[in-house]
């Protein structure tokens, strides 16, 4: 995995990456104890709220900054928003109103919507070989997981000298650090988008591949309509269900469940966030090899289905009165949730990566980032409001449920059988069109032929099952 980060550029983007997210983790302890301290035990329905209000910015804003990549040179999007982010974070410590902490939040994470669509389109021009691709895919995920175990470590320890209030400080300079690596990569020039019709040889030696054409509102629309089209991008969708309504009680609820189920001290909040990280890093180092060995589909379903169980034995945690194995409990089975978000999450991309024209790899993970997010958007509220109203049990309960039926939709919406290259029939396009150049008449003014099957402008829908 380090043999990418040889790579100048990769090197500086992914370090942007690193201390972006050390950055942002000390802003989700800070935050939960901020909500703490102004709502004591409504801090879950706050949080809750707050979370949503992120995942509103996410659903709005992706899919128009995902639009703009290709307008707007990359290096400048990501640099504002970088500067955009912490100007917000250095205002979080003055808040003392609930309204105030919602607006910044709305301000952050738009910032934020722009920034990582961007990033994400950018690795696959960065690193253009498959294996270097998804060594840098695992090499992300770890970042995220490290972050999820070190800033909690480094929030515990901050908190012990100062109050919660200073972690926004680290958070400004986590940003303002990213955008000086950002500033100093060379970054390639994007994909040239081809003229309809014509025949674009891509990264990855797949032809028949050309951009979407218009303005930003059909562009950001493409890449929902992409998802809605493509049978495994479905189903992906349906998997980032059932991360999100396990990783939902995981960041909403484990302020209220550490300090009002366990009765600890706030630095336990970072220690038990930082379990989550550490299962979700130790999955992220051992996907490489296994994906090398199998496909995504056998990797991410198991991983989805293990969330629902292990959200059941959060129920009993939850639901018995609190001791020292109640606690221990906890800590393994935020583990668990981290290792099995980790193991849906990560090879994400190259679904998403395999399932997209070249120029439409922006639009694409834009569209990924807003919709996913917008599982984040119905899950957050929902522990938060069900935490504060119901209790914890129930919470898990109703979550866990939400985790079963999206881990059994996504095995109905991905096809066992799920091959690059589809056979299928053209009936709309002209005779000696460019894209027919290798097909055969197949009747009634069809062509037939095939080859890597993505959504795009001569393919606009997916192939019936017969003609695969």
């Amino acid at each position: 995995m380090p043999t990418v980060l040889r790579n100048r550029t990769y090197r500086h983007l992914f370090t942007a990456q690193v201390v972006a997210l050390v950055g942002t983790g000390l802003a989700t302890v800070a935050l939960s104890l901020l909500a703490y301290s102004i709502a004591g035990s409504n801090a879950s329905a706050v949080l809750g709220t707050a979370l949503a209000i992120k995942m509103v910015a996410y659903v709005t804003v992706a899919p128009i900054a995902g639009a703009l990549a290709g307008r707007v040179p990359r290096r400048t999007l990501m640099v504002a928003m970088d500067l955009t982010r912490a100007g917000v974070a250095l205002s979080l410590p003055f808040v003392d109103r609930v309204w105030q902490v919602y607006l910044l939040i709305f301000l952050l994470q738009a910032a934020s919507a722009a920034f990582t669509p961007t990033f994400q389109a950018t690795i696959p021009d960065v690193l253009p070989a498959e294996r270097d691709y998804t060594r840098a895919l695992s090499l992300s995920r770890l970042a995220y997981d490290l972050e999820s175990l070190f800033s909690p470590a480094l929030a515990a320890l901050l908190l012990s000298v100062v109050s919660y209030d200073w972690l926004f400080v680290g958070t400004t300079a986590g940003f303002l650090a990213s955008a000086a690596l950002v500033v100093s990569a060379v970054l390639p020039k994007p994909a040239p988008v081809s003229t309809p019709g014509s025949a674009q040889m891509g990264r990855t030696g797949r032809t028949g591949r050309t951009g979407r054409t218009g303005g930003i509102y059909r562009k950001a629309a493409f890449g929902t309509r992409l998802f809605r089209a493509t049978p495994r991008l479905r189903a992906l969708l349906a998997l980032d269900l059932a991360v999100a309504a396990a990783g939902a009680i995981v960041f909403v609820d484990t302020v209220n469940v550490v300090r009002d189920h366990f009765h600890r001290p706030a630095g336990a909040v970072s220690l038990a966030l930082g379990a989550y990280g550490v299962g979700s890093m130790l999955t992220a180092l051992l996907l490489p090899r296994l994906l090398a060995r199998v496909g995504d589909r056998t990797v991410m379903l198991p991983a989805a289905f293990a969330l629902p169980g292990v959200l059941a034995a959060v129920t009993v945690i939850t639901a018995v009165p609190a001791g020292e194995g109640g606690w221990l409990a906890l800590l393994a089975a935020w583990a668990l949730v981290g290792a099995g978000s980790s193991a849906v999450l990560t090879p994400g991309g190259r679904v998403v990566r395999r399932s997209a024209a070249d120029p439409d790899l922006p639009a694409a993970f834009a569209a990924q980032f807003s919709l996913s997010h917008g599982c984040w958007l119905l899950t957050y509220p929902l522990a938060g409001w069900l935490a504060a109203g119901a209790g914890l049990p129930v919470t898990a309960v109703v979550l866990g449920a939400v985790a079963l039926a999206a881990a059994t939709a996504a095995t109905v919406l991905w096809p066992a059988r799920d091959p690059d290259a589809l056979s299928h029939l053209h009936t709309d396009l002209p005779v000696g069109h460019p894209h027919l150049a290798d097909a055969h008449p197949a009747g009634g003014g069809a062509w037939q032929h095939g080859h890597h099957y993505v959504i795009d402008q001569d393919h606009p829908r997916w192939p019936r099952p017969a003609l695969n």
